[in-house]
């Protein structure tokens, strides 16, 4: 379950990092598209599990691939306004329970992951500006049938599917790629520019660009559209695949890890994606 993988990532953090306080923990984000439960929320399950302070928030953020940004954008917003001053975000995605067998495409491109961030009101001030933005015109293209009250999965759909790992009772997923690399072609430039302005930024000055890690050609288009220079786009997908809201914060620690994004570089981030949703700051390592 999704839970599991922001619980053993938050584990990770913790153990890695025994400076942190878990007490002190007074808001935790958990970005997800596969929920464990309609109610109660992973967020409130995995802070049980954790055992955080009864004075924590929880919130859930189901937005897929732009959601990375969005929690950013949500962390700071309670970090500055004084709602909050230690903020914990988990990513976690299990779409692999929602792909058919013989759906060979979207195999080759989903992988599950989950992650963990956490954020003080000490560091609030190395997160830039945001811009978001949403074409609900687009929910189409990317969306997973019979997973929810609407079209509810019944005994014909488990009876079809009965020879797939667990009857695909979470539902199936259906993409239309042409669709989305349109999507991301026309828009992911334009918010690039629009997130240079919102944090009075020339091109020049970024040091490192970061996308939504959503496969490796719509990343190579992206790339050259942009005009970005090879050594400031890092691409890391090949080994874990696209892992949906936890692409962008992989890539971010596997760029810290190859001494690519180092203290003091201006990183762009940039998330779009599902629902025709996308998100993008600046922030400073």
């Amino acid at each position: 379950m999704g839970s599991d993988l922001s619980f053993r990532a938050a584990e990770k953090l913790f153990h890695e990092n025994p400076a942190i306080d878990l007490h002190s923990i007074d808001l935790l984000i958990s970005c997800n598209q596969g929920p464990d439960f309609k109610a109660p929320s992973n967020s409130v399950l995995i802070h049980e599990r954790l055992h955080l302070s009864a004075n924590c928030a929880c919130l859930d953020v189901p937005l897929g691939c732009s959601g990375y940004v969005y929690c950013l954008g949500i962390a700071k917003a309670m970090l500055t306004s004084g709602q909050a001053r230690h903020v914990l975000i988990l990513t976690s995605e299990v779409p692999s329970h929602i792909i058919h067998s013989e759906d060979l495409y979207l195999r080759m491109i989903f992988g599950d992951a989950g992650t963990a961030t956490y954020l003080s009101v000490d560091s609030v001030s190395k997160i830039g500006n945001f811009v978001y933005g949403t074409d609900g015109s687009g929910a189409s293209a990317l969306y997973v049938d019979r997973s929810a009250a609407r079209n509810p999965i019944d005994k014909d759909w488990l009876q079809l599917n009965a020879n797939q790992d667990g009857g695909l009772q979470h539902g199936r997923m259906h993409m239309n790629g042409s669709d989305i690399v349109h999507f991301s072609i026309k828009k992911v430039p334009e918010l690039l520019q629009q997130t240079l302005l919102k944090n009075n930024l020339t091109f020049e000055e970024i040091d490192l660009f970061i996308f939504h890690q959503a496969s490796g050609f719509i990343l190579n288009v992206l790339k050259r559209k942009c005009k970005i220079p090879d050594e400031k786009f890092f691409v890391y997908i090949e080994d874990v695949g696209n892992t949906v809201s936890n692409t962008i914060p992989i890539a971010l620690a596997e760029a810290i890890k190859q001494d690519v994004a180092r203290e003091g570089m201006k990183v762009m981030l940039l998330g779009f994606g599902i629902g025709f949703a996308w998100g993008g700051t600046v922030i400073e390592m």
